[in-house]
């Protein structure tokens, strides 16, 4: 068995090691081994390419990208699971969810009540008259009633930018 080991490429002992560090992971959650586990398998990608790398180099190079693995994690993904937390509070209440979003009119707001189009629906709105295809923020949400007010940018809005969902 060892013998066996010994002669196995090194690229295969680091996506071995990779394997492994995951499925860690998936026994004690915590993001913090599948990150590591990610630079192993880059080190494995690495030791494909370079195959006469020594070993000290392939340590190196393998704590170098695990830690550039979760400092991505760190600085780049972990901030947009935690801005998705907050999605429960709203998961019955749709309307609150689209405060501070810019939709446009599809129907006039006259006498203080109009139309919005969200996403591929129609939301009743209620704010300050305005003609159709004015770009409005969402201020507040009563049921299926959004409050709006007019924005005022020198870009007008489409309906691609302004309704992404």
């Amino acid at each position: 068995m060892t013998q066996f080991i010994v002669n196995m490429p090194g690229h295969f002992v680091w996506w071995s090691l990779a394997l492994l560090l995951a499925a860690a992971e998936v026994l004690a959650p915590g993001y913090f081994l599948l990150w590591v586990g990610v630079g192993a398998a880059a080190t494995g990608f690495v030791v494909m390419l370079l195959p006469q790398l020594g070993v000290l180099a392939q340590a190196v190079a393998f704590t170098v990208l695990a830690f550039l693995s979760c400092a991505a994690y760190w600085r780049g993904l972990r901030p947009r699971l935690l801005r998705g937390e907050n999605s429960e509070a709203t998961l019955n209440r749709r309307g609150a969810g689209l405060i501070g979003r810019r939709l446009v009119l599809s129907e006039a707001i006259s006498e203080g009540r109009g139309r919005v189009r969200v996403g591929d629906g129609v939301w009743l709105a209620t704010g300050p008259d305005l003609p159709a295809g004015s770009e409005v923020e969402v201020v507040g949400a009563e049921g299926i009633l959004l409050k709006v007010r007019a924005v005022h940018d020198a870009a007008p809005a489409t309906a691609d930018a302004t309704n992404p969902g």
